[in-house]
């Protein structure tokens, strides 16, 4: 079941790093050289990657994982209604 909550939780944290990418914010273009590699999929890579780490740990049973990812996300959603809203 926890498991399942993290997935849709880096299902949402996609849409909303999409959302952001796709909205060519000028933002975008101080962040490092890196996360311009493969068209900007490299920071969705690295998305892929916490997700993916997270729903082990948490299917492990380690559910402080789940918190950890839970926050993480909490944070996403933050920063991309900031960057989306044009408050930043």
């Amino acid at each position: 079941m926890l498991v399942a909550f993290v997935f849709l939780l880096g299902v949402t944290n996609f849409a909303v790093h999409r959302a952001v990418l796709n909205s060519e914010h000028p933002l975008l273009g101080q962040v490092p050289w890196f996360f311009h590699l493969l068209g900007g999929r490299f920071s969705l890579l690295v998305e892929f990657v916490m997700l993916l780490g997270a729903m082990l740990m948490v299917a492990g049973g380690s559910s402080g994982w789940m918190w950890f990812y839970a926050g993480y996300s909490a944070v996403n959603a933050g920063s991309a209604w900031l960057i989306l809203s044009g408050r930043v």
